[in-house]
């Protein structure tokens, strides 16, 4: 390992300290309240898919027919109705769809025997995505792990089927991560289109045959190579939850999930977020996916060399939200950007500061930088150096997850050449630079160091003046990324509904209990000699 910055202890204490206070108190109204999106979730675990004659998804038709009953939840409900019925899941939705059957309080005299079969159910959609995980650790053991930081390309094209071409092909090139990028808006959809798609502007759809279909080709062409190729899309925006379910039967490896993205860069109301994000996350902990978070994001509308240390802020608060649901170290992809102006003098020295704050301060999480996009030049010979020195700042502090930045960043959605150029960029500087963090030392008191304990003490004094006023309000008053957000309004907040007293939902219990634990284990890192693999080390 490389010398450690010195970093006071005392500071990073008092920052998971003002970081759980923040994350339960959030937890308290995530506890008294249920969405939508939650509910529908639910449905999807039970079983139910598909639209009905007009292309409304089925969980969207049913909570609608039952939204006077969500404040108890719809399981009851709905369970009540399939055994009174003698239907499934599927077929009960179907007739509430076509409007001959409705969902009604339950008698107390049929409550235990619904409830008993809810809870039945419920332990047999978990188990669903327990032997999909399992699939996923005999695949890794079997196909082969590839060395960090995992090299992670994103394509775009909003045709599933083109996207499975470019996202093999970025494969062979040496990609370990590929992400569909969801089509412009998506996140504010209230609902989860179905189906396999070939229509998006600036990104494919996330559906559920979607992940599937990519799924196939990332299994195909990893098998093909020797190593396990990782799969990445988005559990955010107003589906939250349901995003995540469809990921954890689909294998999806990576979910990016921010507990505060969504509210901050989409304007989707904050009391809702926070209650669907909880969801999301206990099934992306089950299901053994990394999630990622949008902290980098922040950098983009603040200023990065100034507010660097709102990134650190959030990166404690989200750490704090993942362990309450579950979540281990390791599925914590905690986000953070290369975004200081490169016109600022010694920009790479303070750009390995805040990276190696990062990588110090969450030492057992698998942190996600993310590459030089404000900044970025129309001149693509000068971006390809930019990202040159982004990805030797990654290997240098041992990041995990790299997402690699595009020469043609500033001009368009890259094509394949430009993929290639910039992981043949990425792989050559890995490479040559793998073990040069193990070589050198930091100098007591010099401008990393100073840089780290600087941000590391602004973010403990934003974290606790966020405890004292209280989330809501701090984002209010646009406190990360400097954007304001009104707790009462944007998107969904229609969605967002107090819990009665009886509320039953024995999902949050089923996705909670006999969880396994660790991520997935291959052979030995750097002991093969696949394409795109590099030298033993």
């Amino acid at each position: 390992m490389t010398d450690a910055i010195t970093i006071d202890q005392s500071l990073v204490d008092r920052a998971r300290t003002a970081a759980a206070d923040i994350a339960d108190d959030i937890q308290r109204h995530i506890d008294a309240h249920t969405t939508d999106s939650t509910e529908r979730a639910t449905l999807r675990l039970l079983g139910v898919t598909g639209v009905n004659e007009i292309d409304v998804p089925l969980v969207n038709v049913v909570v609608e027919h039952a939204r006077a009953l969500l404040p108890g939840g719809v399981i009851r409900p709905f369970v009540d109705l399939m055994m009174q019925k003698g239907k499934s899941a599927q077929e009960a939705a179907e007739a509430i769809a076509r409007g001959e059957l409705a969902l009604a309080e339950v008698p107390a005299e049929r409550r235990a025997a619904a409830e008993a079969r809810a809870t039945e159910l419920a332990r047999e959609g978990v188990a669903r995505i327990d032997g999909v995980r399992e699939r996923r650790n005999a695949l890794v053991a079997e196909i082969g792990e590839p060395l960090r930081p995992y090299v992670y390309v994103i394509v775009a094209t909003g045709n599933i089927h083109e996207d499975a071409v470019q996202a093999q092909a970025a494969a062979r090139a040496g990609a370990d991560v590929i992400a569909v990028i969801r089509t412009t808006a998506q996140s504010l959809l209230d609902y989860v289109p179905y189906g396999e798609t070939t229509e998006g502007f600036g990104g494919t759809y996330a559906t559920q045959e979607n992940f599937r279909l990519m799924r196939a080709a990332l299994d195909e062409v990893g098998t093909e190579l020797g190593r396990y190729i990782r799969l990445c899309n988005y559990a955010s925006g107003l589906c939250m939850p349901e995003i995540a379910y469809m990921g954890s039967v689909e294998r999806l490896d990576m979910m990016l999930n921010d507990s505060m993205y969504g509210i901050i860069f989409r304007n989707i109301n904050m009391r809702r977020t926070f209650v669907d994000q909880y969801l999301a996350r206990l099934l992306n902990a089950r299901a053994g996916i990394i999630i990622n978070t949008g902290e980098d994001n922040y950098l983009t509308t603040a200023d990065a060399f100034e507010k660097g240390y709102t990134v650190i802020a959030s990166d404690f608060i989200n750490e704090a939200f993942a362990e309450r649901a579950g979540l281990e170290k390791w599925q914590m992809g905690l986000g953070h950007a290369f975004e200081i102006n490169p016109a600022t003098p010694d920009q790479v020295v303070y750009q390995v500061a805040d990276a190696q704050l990062v990588r110090q301060l969450f030492p057992e999480a698998s942190p996600k930088y993310m590459p030089p996009t404000k900044y970025m030049p129309g001149d693509i010979f000068q971006g390809h150096i930019i990202d040159a020195m982004f990805n030797f700042t990654g290997i240098f502090t041992g990041q995990d997850i790299m997402l690699l930045g595009m020469l043609t960043e500033a001009l368009h959605t890259p094509l394949l050449q430009d993929r290639y150029l910039s992981i043949k960029n990425a792989k050559y500087v890995f490479e040559s630079c793998r073990h040069l963090r193990d070589e050198v030392r930091f100098k007591s008191g010099g401008i990393i160091e100073k840089r780290a304990g600087d941000l590391l003490s602004r973010a403990v004094d934003q974290l606790e003046h966020v405890r004292e006023v209280g989330l809501f309000a701090a984002l209010e008053k646009g406190e990360f990324a400097d954007v304001e957000r009104d707790p009462e309004g944007g998107r969904g907040a229609e969605g967002v509904f107090k819990r009665a007293a009886d509320y039953f939902n024995p999902v949050f219990a089923a996705l909670r209990d006999g969880r396994m634990s660790g991520p997935p284990v291959g052979p030995a890192p750097g002991t093969r000699t696949a394409a795109g693999e590099g030298r033993p080390s």
